[in-house]
Parts: C-alpha cells; structure tokens; sequence
C-alpha cells in the first residue's frame, strides 16, 4: 500500500524541535534492483533528547514499511499514517528504518524518468518543502538541521551525485555501492540524490571541484563553458560581498528532466530544470535567465542553506534574498550586467504587481500553520514583492550598511538557523536606522499603493508647487514610507533624457516637493526613477503625452521599465484601453534595445488582443502585431535575436499561416534563420490550433522529433486542434493519471485556446469544475495546484467562467485548490473589466 506525506503542522514542529536536538541521519537508498515502481531506503537516525520518557515521531511517505528498530530493539509501528511513533527512547538514540518507498512522476520526491531517445532511466530528488519523508526517514522540518551521509547502490553505467564528495565509486562498467561525506548541518528539504547515466563535465575554481551535468541525449546541447563561467564569477562576487567563502564542500550542478521549478538550492547539488540547456536557439533573454537563475541559487548557498530559516514563514526572506542578490550580481559581475534591473523591472516587478492585487494576496511575512500551506506561498509576493522591498531596503540603509549588516548576519548564525528579527538586527547596527516601524509597514501588510505627483504650474510653465501623492485600496490602506527618486526628462538631441533626479522620503498621503518650485515644467516627471521602491505609478497628463510621442527614445533601460511598466498597470486596471497599449508598442517597442524587454512587450501586446482587448478589435491587433513583426524581420540582422523575436511573434500572430507552413516544409526561407526542433513545434502548434495541419503532420513532426519535448510538443499540438474529437481525447489524455504531470500540463497548454470559445464551452462551462476534486483526491499539494491552474480556462473570458468558477468554489476543495481558483476568477473579472474599458476606447 502507498502511505501518503504527512501535513506537518508549525506547533508539532515547535513541539518536536523542543525535545530533540543532535540529530545526525545515515541513508541508504538502493537504486539497483530494477524495479520501475518502489526502491529500498533505509536510515539510520541518531539523535538526543531533552529528558526520559520523550514520544515523538519520524516523518515516512512509503509504500511498505519493513523495519523498524529503536536501540536495537525491533518495534511495532502503525501503518497509513506517514509517521513512524518512537515511543521508549533514551537521552541518546538510534533508530533504524527499513521501507520500500515509491518513485514519483510528478517531480516531488525521487522523480524517474525514461528517455524515449535511448531507454535510459534518469533520478532526481526534490525536496522542498517537506518531501523528503517521501524518500527517507527524518524529522523533515527546517530547524531540525543535522549531517546527512548518503550511499547509493546504482546499476552498472549509472553517475551518482549528493551533497558532498564521493568518498567511494564502483569499479567503472559495474553495479555498486556510491558512498558520499557526511554534509555540514543542513534541513531535510536540501538533502539531494542524482543518478542515471548523466554526461559530466567537471572543473575546478580555486579550492571548489565543479560540475556540470545533463543526460546524455541533450550533451550535444549544453554549453559548460557559459555555465561555468557564471559559476565563477558569482564565487567570486558572493564570495566578496559576504566576506566568507562559499561554506560547503563542492559545487555541482545537474539539468534534470520533467523539473518542476526554475532550480533548487541543495548544497553542492544544484538541480536546474532543462529549460536551460538550449537544444535550439534561443535569445540573449533566455541567456540572461538562466545566469540570474545559476546566481539566485548560488546566494541561497549563504542565505537558506548556512542560514536557514526556522519555519517557513520566513521563507519569502529566503526567497527574495536570493532574487535581489542574483540580480545585483547579475548586474555587477557578467556580460549581463546592463539588462538586469531594466529585466527585474519588467518581471518581478509585473509579477509582484499582479499578485499583490489578488484576492489572495498576503503580506509578505504570511503565516504558515503547517507545510500543506506552504506551497501557496511560492508565489509573486515571496518572491518578486519580497524581491522588490528588499531592494527598497536597500535603498533605505544605504549600500554599505546593507553589506556591513548581512556580513554580520551570516557570522552570527553560520549553520544554525535564524528568523527575520535576527536579519533586521544586523542591519540596524550599520544603518542606525530602527526598522521595526519599517517592517510594520512593508513586510506585514498587504497590498500596493499608487505614487503620483500633483504639479501647479503658471502661465510659463514655471512650478509653483509640487506634491507626491500616495493612495491606497480600502481593502489594503495601509500608506508607508518610501526612499525614492523623481526624474526629471526633456527632449535632447531628439531624445527624452534625464535632465536632473530628486531623491526624497516619501511618508503618508502627501509629501511636497519643495525642490520642484521654480523649475520649469518637465516634458516628462518620472515617479520612482531607477525604480527603488515598490508602488504603482501613475503619471499626469503632460508626462503621459511625452511617452506616447518618444518613449522609445529614452536611453536608460530602467526608466524605460519604469515607464512602460506605469502603462502596463494602466491597461490592467482599465484605465488605458488596451488597444492604445498595443498600439504603443507597434509604435515604440521596435526601438527596445534589451531585448528581454522586447519580448515581454509583444507578449504584453498579444494579451490585448486575446485578453484585455475588446474580441471585436483582436485580428485588428493580431494584423498589426503581424505588420510590425515583418518590418522588424526585414530589417534584423540574420541569425540574430532580433530575428528569432520577429519570427516568432509573425506565427503567434495567426494571421499568415502560409508563413508558418512555409517554414516547416522549407519553402518559406529566413536568411539566417535555423528552423529547428523547439522553433516547429512553436509554429506548429500555432498551426494547429488554426486547423492549418492536422494529425498527419503532428505524427511526422514527432517522427522527425521523439525525445520526451517532442513527445510533450506533439501533445500540446493534438490538444490545440479546433475538432471536437481532438478536444474529447486530449480531455481524457488531461484525466490520467497515469501521466506525468509534465505530459498532463502539455495536453493542458494546448488545449485551453484563445478563438476557440465555442468548441470549448462545454469544458470552461462545467467539466473543468467536475474533474477538481479527483485531481485532489490522491496528489501531492504541488501537483494539485499545477493541475487545478492548468484546468482553469483561463484562454475563455466569460461571465459563464466566473460563474463555474463559483460553483468550484462551493466544492469543499482544499485551501490551497480555494485559493488557485479565486485567483484565476479574478483575474477573469480583470480582463472582462479592461474589454469593456477598451470597447467604450471604440465609441470616442
């Protein structure tokens, strides 16, 4: 029988923690026995207790419990609970645990995966945040740190990797025992195993053995040099910055297949999501990902896994730490470094925007009852708004005192775990500001507000008086203090720069600015320059008529971030009528330098053709997107990024799919343009989704393809087809689950299309309300919130959804099912709000 994880609760690991102390783990896990279903684990767990007579317990996900021994003495343990009771302990204790436990193809626990190109079997763990009962005995909570030695029996052939450095090895070509050092004290949730026949690549800095793996069907495809090039030099910059050298004992980092997030922090076994091994070409954005994503989980090597969090309320500090940190050494330490801020600007920051007027939305430290809750909170507060205040922050004590502070921090809780209260302490000493008022505002409070500023002005356009304005929701009133700056643009050279920058705090709901009286009026007032702060932006009339005449002139990336991201706002919250965005980006966004930002501009502008805008005026959209894409296509340098943008964005726009067949059957030609594998899946799938091919050509493109991604590009293909039957299967294939959860995404994805409203009523209306509560009967939280996302049909914007939408809120689902839902339902309501602004936008 298969015994589900246990749902930890925050008093029973307080509760736990309290009594035991010492804690050391031995686990032995045996990979060998060919078994596709179940492997052996077995543990062995010392630890001390603070008196006699202490009954506690260890946490086991399993599929059969064999063994259980407590100082010797083989006990009885209850089955079907996730837990192995430990009654009649001593002051000093060893329990030995023997389970048979089950594989995952849902990319929690010990994932296994077959590649269909060579047969191999690949292994990961992935553990946070509390699956690592899923694959050994522990106390599997963040504070319960403690020395992990791994063995690994392995077939013949296969690589194995954990936290620390192989100690012994099989004779090469054999089956055998890998045996691993002991690590530093770490939590369960970082622990890590790898094995398969991985291709590796291994190098040195300084004092560190690197490597780098990937299996052996994508080797041909990673690029170690790049890869390892960033590695070093965030050694060296954290290294710098923190005034320690990195605290373990090596450095690998391994691309797994089927990986559910961006990356993992285990120490000295980073796990990477294969996105990141380009198997085809990609642009200098997707480049500049995968650097800011190797360096965020290098930070967390210092922040989490040294110093790591009590409980997982703190995990936003962990998570936003890591997410500022990257993109300062991103922007200080690679080739990268004049796109990071103008990158976090447009991403981390729409994304904390969009979540933090949800529904849903939390103050940054959230309360967790228990580790059920937790996946709820990977989320754009954790992350991107945390992100986004840490960088306020920063601002706020001065650079140097943020450094002084967070050195201190790292040398007073060096493998010891540590809360927010210890973090704010050290930097109040460096800083000599109190940050108690500061964290009340910005860390336990919901909500954003918006900043604009008032200007009076006479006849000559001479300031006669100036006022910040900060407003807030009712629903989340609360008006806080900020560090930010007013830029200050006029036309030079036929450019709209920066003429001067002021610098102010800014406190409640209205601040002068004296420093503005006199001046003459700016073309532009650009609230938060250089974006320090976190807040909406709204800008006056005069400010907004000089964006729409010369935003593309502006030289600096972040105030151009700053001044689309004000916009963007403006659209989503039915203030500028869609198409006046779209139309603003066919006129400006060519200009767009960085080209991460490009990219998000013309897939800010689809979503007001599919989403936001009026259904009346999407192919106007859609035809406009497409005229520019071909004026920039006829002007990009071949072979470059430029080029792939374009290309890219002419398919998406659905409104020549000659161009589209041409590129797959070669009779369409791009100089310099390589139509490879992920480029025809793209433009299939597009085609698809139009009715332009059908199975036949799905089928020959898989046969050209069969690796799992052309396995998952055929599925997303079928499901995209406009036909009912096409619908009915992929429906059932969305059902299985005897699926991977990444295949199930796949036929999700290319189910749920924009334009295909009417073929797909019957699913938005009701049956995606249905299929919730067998999606929760048996999985994992992570997997039931992938799933119940990738059910909602968020592609039909309708009252029939928000309606459906009520009816599954009314199903007695799970908080974590409650809250995905509520979420997608609002931002439903949204897009309805933004098409009725844009359709009245039609009557002026």
């Amino acid at each position: 029988m298969q015994v589900t994880a246990s749902n930890l609760t925050h008093d029973e690991a307080r509760a736990r923690a309290s009594v035991i102390s010492d804690v050391a783990y031995a686990v032995v896990l045996d990979l060998a026995e060919g078994d596709p279903e179940t492997y052996r684990s077995t543990t062995t767990v010392t630890f001390s207790t603070s008196h006699d007579e202490v009954e506690t317990f260890l946490d086991l996900a399993h599929h059969r419990l064999l063994q259980v021994t407590i100082n010797g003495r083989e006990v009885e343990v209850e089955e079907g609970t996730g837990r192995v009771q430990l009654r009649g302990l001593a002051r000093t204790n060893e329990v030995v645990v023997d389970a048979r436990c089950a594989y995952s193809r849902s990319g929690v626990g010990l994932h296994r995966f077959t590649d269909p190109v060579d047969g191999e079997v690949f292994c990961y763990t992935q553990f946070e945040p509390q699956d690592a009962h899923r694959v050994f005995a522990c106390f599997d909570q963040p504070d319960l740190k403690a020395p992990i030695t791994v063995e690994v029996v392995a077939p013949a052939g296969w690589e194995v990797v954990s936290n620390g450095r192989v100690t012994q090895r099989p004779a090469s070509g054999l089956e055998g025992r890998w045996r691993f050092a002991p690590t530093k004290p770490i939590p369960t949730y970082i622990a890590a195993v790898v094995a398969g026949p991985y291709h590796r690549v291994t190098d040195r800095h300084g004092d560190i053995e690197l490597g780098v793996y990937c299996r052996r069907s994508m080797a041909a495809h990673i690029d170690p040099e790049e890869i390892l090039g960033i590695t070093r030099a965030g050694f060296d910059w954290f290294a710098e910055q923190f005034d320690l050298p990195y605290p373990f004992d090596k450095y690998d980092q391994l691309f797994v297949p089927e990986f559910n997030f961006g990356a993992m922090e285990n120490p000295g076994c980073v796990t990477f999501s294969e996105q990141y091994v380009f198997r085809s070409k990609v642009t200098q954005a997707a480049h500049l990902s995968r650097a800011n994503t190797i360096l965020h989980e290098m930070a967390h090597m210092w922040f989490g896994d040294l110093v790591t969090m009590r409980w997982w309320d703190d995990l936003w500090l962990n998570e936003s730490f890591a997410t500022f940190m990257a993109h300062t050494a991103v922007a200080e330490a690679t080739r990268f470094g004049g796109e990071s801020w103008a990158d976090f600007a447009h991403s981390m920051k729409a994304w904390a925007y969009q979540q933090d007027q949800l529904p849903s939305t939390h103050p940054i430290v959230a309360d967790i009852p228990d580790t059920d809750s937790v996946m709820a909170n990977f989320d754009g507060i954790t992350y991107a708004k945390g992100a986004s205040v840490l960088k306020q922050l920063h601002a706020w004590v001065g650079a140097d005192a943020f450094t002084s502070g967070v050195r201190d921090y790292f040398r007073a809780h060096a493998y010891d775990n540590a809360e927010l209260a210890d973090f704010l302490k050290a930097l109040e000493g460096p800083s000599g500001r109190q940050l108690d008022r500061w964290a009340a505002e910005w860390l336990q409070t919901a909500g954003v507000a918006t900043l604009s500023v008032d200007v009076e002005a006479d006849d000559d356009g001479v300031i006669t008086a100036a006022t910040v304005r900060q407003e807030a929701t009712p629903e989340h009133p609360t008006l806080r203090a900020h560090r930010l700056a007013l830029g200050l643009y006029g036309t030079i050279d036929g450019r709209l720069e920066r003429a001067d920058q002021i610098t102010l705090d800014v406190r409640g709901a209205s601040t002068p600015v004296p420093e503005l009286v006199g001046r003459q009026r700016p073309e532009l007032l650009l609230v938060n320059d250089d974006d320090l702060t976190y807040a909406k932006v709204r800008l006056d009339q005069p400010s907004t008529a000089a964006l729409q005449r010369a935003l593309g002139t502006m030289p600096d990336g972040v105030a151009r971030a700053v001044a689309w991201g004000a916009l963007w706002d403006g659209t989503r919250d039915a203030e500028l009528p869609a198409r006046d965005f779209a139309a603003l980006v066919c006129e400006h966004g060519p200009a767009e330098a960085d080209i991460s930002v490009l990219q998000t501009l013309l897939r800010q502008a689809a979503a007001c053709a599919d989403r936001y805008g009026d259904p009346a005026n999407r192919e106007a959209v859609r035809a406009r997107l497409a005229q520019v894409a071909r004026a920039g296509l006829s002007r990009a340098e071949p072979g470059g990024d430029r080029q792939l943008v374009w290309v890219r964005q002419l398919v998406s726009s659905r409104t020549d799919a000659g161009f589209g067949l041409g590129l797959l059957d070669g009779t369409t030609e791009v100089e310099g343009l390589t139509v490879d594998p992920d480029l025809r899946w793209f433009v299939l799938g597009h085609l698809a989704a139009q009715g332009q091919v059908g199975h036949d050509a799905i089928d020959a493109e898989l046969e050209r393809d069969p690796t799992d991604l052309g396995r998952r590009g055929a599925e997303s293909a079928r499901a995209a087809l406009p036909l009912v039957e096409a619908k009915a299967a992929a429906w059932d294939r969305a059902r299985d689950e005897g699926l991977a959860l990444h295949t199930r995404r796949a036929v999700l994805r290319g189910f749920w299309q924009v334009g295909q409203d009417e073929l797909l009523a019957p699913y938005a209306g009701s049956r995606w309300v249905d299929v919730l509560p067998e999606v929760w009967r048996k999985v994992a939280p992570e997997e039931g919130l992938t799933l119940t996302e990738a059910f909602y049909p968020a592609a039909i914007i309708g009252d029939d959804v928000v309606a459906a939408a009520d009816r599954a809120l009314a199903e007695g689902l799970p908080p974590l099912a409650l809250r995905s839902i509520g979420e997608s339902r609002d931002s439903t309501l949204r897009a309805l709000r933004a098409r009725e602004a844009d359709r009245r936008a039609a009557d002026r």
